[in-house]
């Protein structure tokens, strides 16, 4: 059996993975933007760009909608607040087991 949570977290933290694309989705929290203004500011080709956006809409990221010959882009977010519960979860398991060992050597110096 396929464990789909896994997978979508797998393709979360690989579209993370990259600098262009953290300040793709970075822009995108500002709101809606074309692939022409996400684009700008970085000095990679438009083929590298559609590559990027494509990585994060794969990891369900952002979604891509056509106006006339414009592609606008925008983020979505749910798949980050997944990522962030992941995160959370094991920050919380390390602090217990980083207090715990601080107790420990605390009670027996």
């Amino acid at each position: 059996m396929v464990n789909y949570y896994a997978q979508r977290l797998d393709l979360t933290f690989g579209a993370l993975a990259h600098p262009i694309r953290r300040n793709l989705l970075k822009r995108l929290a500002r709101g809606e933007a074309s692939v022409a203004e996400l684009a700008r500011p970085h000095r990679v080709s438009a083929p590298a760009i559609t590559k990027h956006l494509r990585i994060l809409e794969a990891a369900g990221l952002m979604v891509r909608r056509k106006i006339g010959r414009v592609h606008k882009c925008r983020l979505v977010p749910a798949r980050m607040e997944e990522a962030e519960r992941w995160i959370e979860h094991y920050r919380t398991f390390w602090t217990e087991r980083l207090d715990a060992l601080d107790q420990y050597l605390k009670n027996n110096k």
